[in-house]
């Protein structure tokens, strides 16, 4: 699908499980200018990796993306979220249990929400996974970047056994599948 004519950045903010994971996919879509692991939609405010990893803030793991949609579109961004983590699985993603690591769009714009919203209904109506489709759409709230020793923490720990064994597999995973968006 063709990216909108609008070359403002835009925001939009994804929970696929741990952030690394996540971040390490981004960092390489074409299109996409930052790439920010943090915290939202939870009750605390300004909570900390700890308070977050209980499970009782209602926080979520995520990455705020800003991205340019003259290079790539809100479709595409979701798109490749939806290749890149299980949206299926109830707070969790592997054995990352909780709800901080639920499957979450958190748009910033009506045209993202009504995005999110018509590919999922198509997904589902197409039976394009096993499962039903967990993943929540909100409006982004009360959002925390996280600590500075998470941000590019896959570019910076590439060897590191989470990293080898979880965010190496996605990264080749979208590059494999999407290489006409990678950088």
């Amino acid at each position: 699908m063709n990216a909108t004519t609008s070359s403002s950045p835009q925001t939009i903010t994804l929970g696929g499980g741990c952030f690394w994971c996540t971040e390490s996919v981004y960092k390489e879509v074409k299109g996409v200018l930052d790439v920010e692991s943090g915290y939202c939609n939870g009750h605390v405010k300004n909570p900390s990796y700890e308070d977050v990893c209980t499970g009782q803030t209602g926080h979520n793991e995520v990455v705020k993306l800003v991205y340019d949609p003259s290079v790539i579109s809100t479709r595409e961004i979701l798109e490749i979220f939806f290749v890149v983590h299980d949206c299926t699985q109830l707070n969790r993603q592997g054995n990352d249990v909780g709800t901080q690591y639920r499957s979450g769009i958190y748009f910033s714009t009506a045209e993202q929400q009504d995005t999110a919203n018509d590919l999922i209904r198509e997904m589902s109506q197409d039976k394009i996974f096993d499962g039903s489709i967990v993943t929540e759409v909100l409006p982004l709230q009360n959002y925390h970047a996280a600590e500075d020793y998470h941000q590019d923490f896959f570019e910076r720990n590439p060897y590191q056994g989470y990293c080898m064994a979880m965010a190496a597999p996605k990264v080749a995973k979208f590059r494999k599948t999407f290489t006409r968006l990678a950088k």
